[in-house]
């Protein structure tokens, strides 16, 4: 039994080893450039880097309120309007945003809002002056609150959907008012899921990167993350580089323990699971306040979406579909995504099994440092985004010239690690499940190895294996983040291909392609999705 626990534990070791080979990498490369050019790194401590600083965390407060705020709304409304014609539609519509990538979902907001989008006109003649389109904060924001707002109110009715049923009960048979209701009986359960969900909003818009990167209007307009790839990519200064990385580093660092501490999970999904619950029917004024809520709402979320088909299918498809260079990022972006989807599902699957085996193993004693790394080190990722491992990298490659020719492999090495904790999530409950039942007799029948894994291990993991490969293949495929910097004429993904259209001011060809990815992320994450509920 130890020998076969022994087998279990290997894999997860080198999986570890792995990460931390990916991430110490990057930490060595910007150590490195610190220290070869100290004075460069600390000269980048001026005003524009407090000023970055500065904008990076003010508008992700400012995202965050306009997320949690409407979010608690527009949950609260679902909860006290059960009888609400497509109200399942409703909610499953708002887990959507999320599965679309970020640069599709900044097109769509500039198809509705930019200058030459669907409201050009009336925002002109509503100004009186020629509108320059959504830029800035301003576009920023609106296309935080599209991914945020419908993850925060689907977040807070699950948890108004967790009220006791005896408390509804109660409030209609007292005849207790909305407001009062609200105060009693709903405040408690949404003041318990505020911090942790207001943190992971927050999480998420401090490292944004393809939104401010498409949406931001300038140098007025960065934030951190932009900073460092525009301090790479144009003005290819690595010491600032170094002294901004490091600070989104610490920024990062301080969010994800004060996470910790409000119970808050980082890896929020797009189609976060909600309850079958069914809220009360209000009726009269409170009711046609709820409908309200619910229809702006509604047109909120499905107004880019809307505007992102609809302005792709202007594009002219076919000749798209018929150029070179997109059948090659398509290919790429293809290829890439597998190869990160299958490293991403083998290292989960290793940290997984590996946690397992050092748990049983242990009995009652305490879990050691090994134990704990399998079973958080895909956690400490979200420490580390992306575009810093990309940055760290990317300043430690070009001392060897092989920035460039190392494109593939930083792609789908950052890409698997960065879906780790969603791979994870899907894997984990299933194999520890099968293991309960199975552990013993395959201990007494010493099945072990490639065996184990065929015979006992392989049956109940195929769909939980198929859901974590989908979703890790779909978040992949729609990065922006490791290619805008390692991305070049011989490498391009789709969403570069994409970049460069949109600055090309080749418009129309953006959106086309904006639909083929975003068509290609959703069929991926609504078959998660359905793989996810086949398992439960």
């Amino acid at each position: 039994m130890t020998a076969s626990r022994s087998l279990r534990t290997a894999p997860g070791a080198i999986a570890l080893g792995a990460v931390g080979l990916l991430i110490a990498g990057a930490i060595a490369g910007l150590v490195w450039e610190a220290g070869a050019d100290w004075a460069g790194a600390a000269d980048a401590f001026d005003a524009y880097l407090f000023r970055v600083a500065r904008f990076t965390l003010w508008q992700a407060i400012l995202s965050t309120v306009l997320s949690v705020i409407p979010g608690i709304l527009v949950a609260r409304a679902l909860a006290r309007q059960a009888d609400f014609p497509g109200r399942a539609v409703i909610v499953w519509l708002f887990g959507v945003p999320l599965a679309l990538p970020a640069i599709v979902v900044a097109l769509g907001v500039l198809a509705l809002l930019g200058r030459a989008g669907i409201f050009a006109d009336a925002l002109t003649a509503l100004t009186g002056d020629s509108w320059p389109g959504i830029y800035g904060l301003s576009g920023i924001l609106v296309a935080h609150v599209f991914f945020n707002m419908p993850l925060a109110a689907r977040l807070f009715l699950e948890a108004l959907n967790a009220v006791p049923a005896d408390h509804r009960r109660l409030e209609a048979q007292l005849g207790i008012g909305p407001i009062s209701a609200f105060r009693l009986i709903e405040w408690p359960a949404i003041r318990a899921a505020l911090p942790g969900v207001a943190m992971l909003i927050f999480m998420l818009c401090v490292t944004s990167f393809t939104i401010v990167l498409i949406l931001g209007g300038g140098p007025r307009a960065t934030t951190l993350e932009v900073a460092i790839y525009q301090a790479l990519r144009f003005d290819f200064d690595p010491a600032r580089a170094v002294t901004l990385t490091f600070i989104q580093l610490v920024l990062t660092a301080a969010i994800v323990i004060a996470a910790a501490r409000l119970g808050a999970s980082l890896s929020g999904e797009a189609f976060v699971s909600v309850s079958s619950a069914r809220g009360i029917a209000a009726r009269g004024g409170e009711r046609l306040l709820n409908v309200l809520v619910l229809l702006l709402g509604l047109v909120f979320v499905a107004g880019p979406m809307t505007a992102i088909v609809v302005a792709g299918l202007r594009a002219d498809l076919t000749r798209l579909a018929g150029e070179a260079s997109v059948q090659g990022a398509v290919a790429t972006s293809l290829i890439l995504a597998i190869a990160a989807a299958v490293f991403s599902v083998i290292l989960s699957l290793s940290l997984v099994s590996a946690r397992r085996a050092l748990e049983l193993r242990r009995g009652t004693r305490r879990p050691g440092l090994f134990e704990t790394s399998t079973d958080q080190g895909a956690a400490l990722v979200l420490v580390v985004p992306p575009i810093v491992i990309g940055a760290g990298w990317f300043i430690l490659l070009r001392h060897t010239g092989s920035v460039f020719a190392a494109a593939p492999f930083m792609v789908v090495a950052v890409n698997a690690v960065m879906a780790m904790p969603f791979a994870m999530r899907a894997i984990r409950p299933a194999y520890d499940s099968a293991s309960a039942r199975h552990e013993r007799l395959a201990a007494q029948l010493d099945i072990r190895g490639w065996a184990r894994l065929r015979l006992i291990d392989w049956p109940p993991l195929r769909r939980p294996l198929a859901t974590a490969f989908a979703f890790a293949m779909a978040l992949s495929l729609g990065d922006l983040g490791v290619i805008a910097l390692f991305g070049s004429e011989n490498v391009q993904t789709l969403p570069y291909l994409l970049l460069q259209r949109m600055g090309a001011y080749r418009t129309h060809d953006a959106a086309g392609l904006a639909l083929m990815l975003g068509a290609l992320c959703f069929a991926l994450m609504m078959i998660a999705d359905w793989l996810s509920r086949r398992n439960a």
